[in-house]
């Protein structure tokens, strides 16, 4: 068996690399945009292919329960998160019979409101279904949001806003997006929980202009 030499440690050097290319402001608006939906009561979605498919499946599980703290159960306000991944009839309908370039932008039409918000998860950004998920939402009155890898793609100038993995290796742009949600779940976690124990106070927040 050949010994893996410098590969192993190349290779989490260069998700160390990627992790510190997100800049800090950036992580920090998407986190506060999802906790403005907490507040407004509205709807978070979640939307990838591959690999991203099971990071949207992650990140909405953990923004449905994980943010709702040690007591979840006794939690009566909740952030309310759909991943556009996990109704496999409904997502496997319309890729037969409209073509899989639609299965995200039409669920969107089904269950969407204005101010809603659409995080899209996509290492290229260039995938179809992903960039008409996002034209879709964005025409709607969503708040668009997309996490990206390589040169950012399509997607990244769609978007209102965008996280972009400084990487070309898919493998390392999933890593950094795992831990990412991870992040953002611990982040929307914190702050709401600094909500909830302001009961009664005037909370301030930075200003967030709304999708037009």
């Amino acid at each position: 068996m050949k010994k893996p030499g410098r590969f192993i440690p190349q290779y989490l050097q260069s998700c160390i690399q990627a992790i510190e290319s997100i800049g800090e402001n950036r992580v920090t608006s998407m986190g506060e945009r999802i906790v403005q939906s907490y507040i407004h009561g509205k709807t978070v979605f979640v939307a990838g292919n591959g690999g991203s498919a099971a990071l949207s499946s992650h990140l909405a599980c953990d923004l449905s329960k994980t943010v709702c703290g040690s007591k979840p159960r006794d939690k009566k306000k909740r952030l309310k998160v759909i991943s556009l991944n996990d109704n496999m009839s409904v997502f496997s309908a319309w890729a037969n019979d409209e073509g899989y370039e639609h299965v995200f932008s039409e669920q969107i039409k089904n269950l969407a409101e204005p101010r809603d918000v659409l995080i899209a998860i996509s290492s290229s950004g260039n995938s179809l279904n992903i960039i008409n998920a996002i034209e879709t939402a964005r025409n709607m009155g969503l708040y668009t949001i997309a996490m990206v890898g390589f040169d950012g793609g399509q997607a990244s100038t769609l978007a209102h806003e965008f996280l972009r993995v400084d990487s070309c290796d898919y493998g390392v742009v999933e890593s950094t997006h795992d831990v990412l949600c991870h992040l953002l779940a611990a982040l929307v976690a914190a702050r709401i929980q600094q909500l909830d124990g302001r009961q009664g106070m005037d909370v301030v927040f930075e200003p967030l202009a709304l999708a037009g």
